[in-house]
């Protein structure tokens, strides 16, 4: 082979640890930007917390000794780039936080835990007169239900585990006897083995003068898939009883829960804390302003920033030095992020108007590329801008994409799927309860609203919202 000299011309995006740290930054939740922050402060001398409320900039420029800059300071760029499409160079999952495609949250303490189903009922079961051996089986017992309330395993199951704990000489009537006092425990209703002896329990626990009382556990004992299918003609032929007093029955059951271990929460909560807040101002209107409570003010330590000399190349100097740069460029870094947030929030609002006024109905359709194309950046900044970026509203505290919903419709007469979910929502909560509205009902309905949708789009749109069919909903007023 002949060796040879070439010499290619072309352009490169390096990714320096700053723009690394500015895009990190940008994409982080406010609670991991908090986390973020905190390590900073822990680990960078230069910086503290400002306690004060006046400007970072121009309290670095009060404090700090003119002989302290030097060349390393004026490095930094008054703006800095972060609109590039950065997912070859600098992925997201390398960053270690939640990117726009929805990855795992970072691990931090945030969560709080509410008690549980089963820590009430260990409670109330140690409350109760059982000896060792009924408290081994309420133990078992407790071990084996679900979320729900809802003993699943079988007393087979149940004795044979027993047994293989040592309880050789245990039976099922034995096991029935500490169940039944168990589910004298609160909430009522648990420890059921199904729904129809869910629902007896808690009727067992009305007070004995409740209106048709009887008349409820025998529906529920006997007729339970009736009531199910909504088969009223054999509810009233088989129980005696005209529509009023069905009407009665069928209330009184409605009253129960079927699932009454699910109003204790098993996991946990995340507790969300707005970027932005939007506020309506007599002379001037809405207005969309930093969260000041979102975030710590941080500036430079103004006694160690006048230790610093210049032309000194000691350790120690230079130590200061970078530190000072790392603290300079993380509050570049925070300034650049707010002022991106800032601007894309009021564009979305600005947009979304509508939305104030009148709720989801007013919602108009919006993607990320007709944000990217206002404020002159790329559709991929605009995603990490809004990924886990939180807005308070008159209307509660909304996420910066839900307010992106894609066109439905035809040219010059679009609507936003998410306006035309909640008219969906708002007609079938007017319906009347005996002739509940279908599919192809609600398609002329949103017709006459200027609303043109096909009946499969309606169908879609009601299942993703949990909505039954016309013929699941129908039901007695």
């Amino acid at each position: 082979m002949k060796s040879s000299l070439q010499l290619r011309v072309g352009t490169q995006l390096t990714m320096t640890p700053q723009l690394q740290q500015a895009i990190q930054l940008l994409q982080l939740s406010t609670l991991d930007l908090r986390q973020e922050i905190q390590t900073a402060l822990e680990s960078n001398p230069m910086l503290e917390l400002d306690e004060e409320f006046f400007d970072q900039e121009s309290s670095d420029e009060e404090h700090r000794d003119p002989e302290a800059q030097d060349e390393w300071a004026t490095d930094i760029p008054t703006e800095l780039v972060l609109d590039n499409e950065w997912s070859d160079t600098f992925p997201d999952a390398a960053l270690g936080a939640i990117g726009p495609s929805g990855g795992e949250p970072v691990d931090i303490e945030r969560n709080a835990r509410g008690e549980t189903l089963f820590d009430l009922l260990s409670w109330q079961t140690g409350l109760l007169d059982l000896d060792a051996r009924q408290r081994q089986i309420a133990e078992t017992l407790l071990d084996g239900l679900d979320d729900s309330g809802y003993l699943r395993d079988s007393f087979d199951e149940l004795v044979e585990g027993l047994r293989a704990q040592g309880l050789e000489s245990v039976d099922t009537g034995e096991v029935e006897a500490v169940l039944f006092q168990l589910q004298q425990l609160e909430p009522t209703g648990v420890f059921a083995r199904d729904l129809q002896e869910c629902l007896l329990l808690q009727l067992d626990a009305l007070p004995a003068g409740t209106p048709h009382l009887a008349q409820a556990r025998r529906l529920v004992r006997q007729f339970l898939d009736a009531l199910a299918g909504c088969d009223m003609k054999l509810l009233k032929r088989r129980l005696g009883l005209n529509d009023a007093e069905l009407d009665a029955v069928i209330a009184t059951i409605r009253t129960l829960d079927p699932y009454p271990g699910q109003r204790f929460s098993n996991s946990t909560q995340e507790y969300v804390i707005p970027d932005l807040a939007l506020r309506h101002y007599s002379h001037i209107g809405w207005q969309v302003e930093l969260n000041p409570e979102a975030l710590p003010r941080v500036r430079i330590q103004a006694d160690y920033a006048n230790l610093i000399r210049r032309a000194d190349k000691s350790d120690d100097n230079t130590f200061l030095k970078q530190h000072l740069q790392e603290a300079r460029w993380l509050m570049k870094s925070l300034s650049s992020r707010n002022e991106t947030l800032l601007k894309v929030g009021r564009e979305i609002m600005l947009r979304q108007r509508d939305f104030i006024e009148r709720g989801e109905e007013g919602m108009r359709p919006l993607i990320l590329a007709d944000i990217a194309e206002a404020v002159g950046m790329h559709e991929s900044t605009i995603s990490r801008v809004t990924t886990h970026k939180y807005i308070h509203t008159p209307r509660g505290v909304f996420e910066l994409k839900y307010f992106f919903s894609s066109h439905v419709g035809g040219e010059g007469d679009t609507h936003a799927s998410t306006a035309i979910r909640a008219r969906i929502k708002k007609l079938i909560s007017e319906e009347p309860a005996r002739r509940p509205l279908s599919d192809a009902r609600l398609v002329s309905l949103l017709a006459e609203n200027g609303i043109v949708v096909a009946r499969r789009t309606v169908a879609k749109y009601r299942e993703s919202m949990g909505i039954p069919a016309s013929s699941e909903r129908k039901r007695l007023a």
